[in-house]
């Protein structure tokens, strides 16, 4: 049975850091530089062999779930420029003058309008741009497998239209703006 032993603290009582060194030791991450790999930035040329750059600095251990399944896009021009070697490989069947594509077999999830449709395509992708459906239909082709229709540009839904109203503001900028209070002394 192990005997009942005093508190280091009541041992060192008057000691004024308690055996952790200098009184402003013993704080948490103080007088080690701070916490994990901080204060490792600008070394001289001696301590650069010790640190390995792929693995010593950047991020680690988080994992963003904004973008789980990454685009693979291809254009419309891409993909006629491939057509020959893609037949070649056996990657496209040609039937009565239709070439049939498979891009989600060949590894890309969207089609974007990039190029003119010189021939019928019966393209199978999961997700096209609406410039991209229309050019293909045009020539007479199909898109197939769409489980969402991907916007052309981000951007023109944020910029207003010619026809849109412009936006209305005050002849006189000062009555837009509230009056400060005055201070009370």
């Amino acid at each position: 049975m192990t005997a009942k032993r005093e508190k280091k603290t009541k041992k060192m009582r008057g000691t004024m850091s308690h055996g952790y060194g200098h009184k402003k030791k013993h704080r948490g991450a103080g007088s080690r530089g701070g916490r994990g790999m901080a204060g490792t930035g600008k070394r001289a040329d001696v301590k650069k062999p010790s640190i390995n750059p792929k693995t010593y600095f950047g991020k680690r251990g988080f994992t963003s779930k904004k973008f789980k399944h990454p685009v693979r896009a291809i254009t419309i021009f891409t993909v006629l420029q491939k057509l020959h070697q893609w037949a070649s490989q056996g990657k496209v069947q040609e039937k009565q003058g239709v070439s049939i594509v498979n891009l989600e077999a060949l590894g890309f999830n969207r089609l974007l309008a990039k190029g003119k449709v010189t021939r019928k395509l019966h393209i199978t992708v999961s997700s096209a741009t609406p410039g991209a459906i229309e050019r293909v239909n045009a020539a007479g082709g199909e898109i197939t497998g769409l489980r969402e229709v991907a916007a052309d540009s981000p951007a023109e839904d944020t910029v207003p239209s010619a026809e849109q109203a412009p936006i209305k503001r005050p002849e006189n900028r000062a009555s837009a703006v509230p009056a400060k209070k005055p201070k009370v002394p």
